[in-house]
């Protein structure tokens, strides 16, 4: 028979071998529970951590972290502590995570300097960071990075090493910061450090490079760490983040079907383990879903997001648009914008206020917001944002008739993008393309970029802007230069209908049917309602074509 004595060493060293399943179930098994001591309770509440049974794991850690302290041991009690706010944080429970990491803090204040207290240092650096408070963060993390180092904590220093290159990436110095998260990196992936923390280093390192859009770097390091989650369990957190972040590169890259499904299993197995993460594969999947033209999967997706406490822009923003309901996307992304001071987070509202400004006819927001992108890229010198800005200029010029100029901001948008290995964004930049060129009368480079924007399109299952592109070849046969969307109000206002008969009608803004109305007298060099429907009778426009 088993004694509880030879469980509690099978449980001890299975632990140290990164078998968890065996050390939670040799901890679970010892009958007498005095027999588990304040570290044993630590190391199984770990352990019940990778199989992500979270309330196991807090049940254990707050035992150990009771145990410690009646057997006057304050700092190990500390990082109980310290354990249980970030895993209540977790799984959602923030006031239980702040009142935790509170008594860390009470428990090594009064402590010679030490690990645990190094490890506070970890929660004040990246909440320093969440304030913009970056001279704060970077002396913390600096801090921990001497500390780890003078105590041969291999864990801390990495962790230092990490708060200091985001902390300079916030500050706009990317290519310093980035070299010190690649390092970071590679501790992590050495086999050096403690796995938890090595997953947090690629979880922080895949944040930066979402936020800059470095697909490039984000595709290389996922490939790596892909390898390392295949050794953790699929319940734990950092399989799920991995997936989440595996679905943002799959995305950008074009591979959409394992994008969704990478996406669906995080949000699957990271239900009651880690809300945020769950949150992110709901908001990948309604990015995925808005792009197909599945719509209404992309509206449910969001709003699970959002309950989750994801803030769904500007995905909601953007859907809004797609659904022709122009006037809500409108005010969703600027109530996004208004609220959000972080230059990076900005930036990606940015790039979505652009495209539904000029959508409406709002040339002069769409401008506005192209001017802080263009500084945002620069100042950041990420490719992904450089690439976004050239298009946002290319297409302010197009919508304000400089056709030959546009032309060398698009071209140039579209060579980024697919040096950056993201086909959809380049295929979308044909698209402006082949309208410029249309503008300037070269039609036979118009219809090359319209196929190849369709080839990609079809490819990947992009129906709506497979239509766009149909449309577009059918707008080229159209009288006066008029566009799909020009002779659709040419129609109604030969009908008859107001400008606000035709908004409700199409979905669009009063605003914005006034400037089609515009665009179509100047085309047809008529100055009324009346002279544009005399146009559409003789020319046979006036009944929509069959089919």
């Amino acid at each position: 028979m088993v004694t509880d004595q030879e469980r509690l060493e099978s449980g001890r060293e299975a632990f140290e071998a990164h078998d968890w399943n065996t050390a939670f179930e040799q901890f679970a098994a010892v009958r007498h529970r005095e027999l588990l001591g304040a570290s044993d309770l630590h190391v199984w509440a770990q352990s019940a951590w990778w199989l992500g049974k979270i309330e196991d794991c807090l049940n254990a850690f707050e035992a150990a972290y009771h145990a410690f302290l009646d057997a006057g041991q304050p700092l190990p009690a500390a990082m109980s502590a310290f354990y249980l706010a970030l895993h209540s944080s977790g799984r959602g429970d923030a006031a239980k995570g702040s009142a935790w990491m509170a008594r860390a803090k009470r428990l090594v204040a009064d402590e010679p300097e030490s690990a645990p207290s190094g490890y506070v240092l970890y929660f004040d650096t990246f909440s320093a960071l969440g304030t913009g408070n970056l001279e704060e963060a970077m002396d913390t993390a600096g801090r921990m990075e001497t500390l780890g180092r003078q105590l041969g904590d291999a864990d801390l220093a990495a962790l230092g090493v990490l708060g200091r290159g985001r902390t300079l990436v916030k500050d706009g110095q990317v290519d310093a910061g980035m070299l010190l998260l690649d390092e970071a990196m590679l501790d992590a992936l050495s086999g050096r450090l403690d796995p938890a923390w090595a997953g947090a280093i690629y979880c922080h390192l895949m944040d930066v490079c979402h936020e800059l859009a470095d697909v490039r770097r984000a595709a290389e390091w996922t490939e790596a760490t892909s390898r390392w989650c295949e050794a953790i369990p699929d319940t734990n957190l950092y399989p799920g983040i991995c997936r989440v972040h595996r679905a943002q590169v799959m995305q950008v890259q074009g591979d959409w079907d394992a994008a969704e499904s990478e996406a669906t299993r995080a949000c699957r197995d990271m239900m009651g383990v880690h809300v945020g993460t769950a949150a992110g594969g709901q908001y990948e999947l309604g990015e995925i879903r808005r792009l197909r033209g599945d719509l209404a999967g992309a509206e449910a997706a969001f709003k699970q997001a959002h309950e989750l406490g994801r803030d769904p822009q500007p995905g909601l923003a953007l859907l809004r648009l797609a659904q022709g309901r122009a006037d809500l996307a409108v005010a969703s992304i600027r109530a996004a914008l208004g609220s959000a001071t972080e230059r990076l987070a900005r930036a990606r509202l940015c790039v979505a206020q652009v495209e539904i400004a000029l959508a409406v006819g709002d040339v002069d927001t769409a401008r506005t917001a192209t001017s802080e992108l263009e500084q945002t890229a620069e100042a950041f010198s990420s490719p992904g944002l450089q690439a976004a800005a050239e298009e946002a200029r290319g297409s302010v010029l197009l919508a304000q008739g400089q056709s030959a100029e546009a032309l060398l901001h698009l071209r140039e948008a579209c060579r980024r993008w697919q040096q950056i290995e993201a086909p959809y964004e380049a295929a979308k930049v044909r698209l402006l393309l082949a309208d410029a060129y249309r503008d300037l009368g070269d039609g036979d480079a118009a219809a090359l970029e319209l196929d190849a924007a369709d080839d990609v399109f079809q490819r990947l299952g992009a129906e709506r802007d497979a239509r766009a592109v149909a449309d577009r070849h059918a707008g080229a046969t159209l009288p006066a230069g008029l566009t799909p969307r020009e002779l659709e109000v040419l129609r109604l206002v030969a009908a008859g209908q107001s400008n606000r008969e035709i908004a409700n009608e199409l979905f669009l803004s009063e605003r914005t049917v006034h400037r089609h109305v515009s665009n179509i007298f100047s085309k047809l060099d008529v100055s009324s309602r009346v002279a544009a429907a005399a146009f559409a009778y003789e020319h046979g426009l006036t009944s929509r074509p069959s089919g």
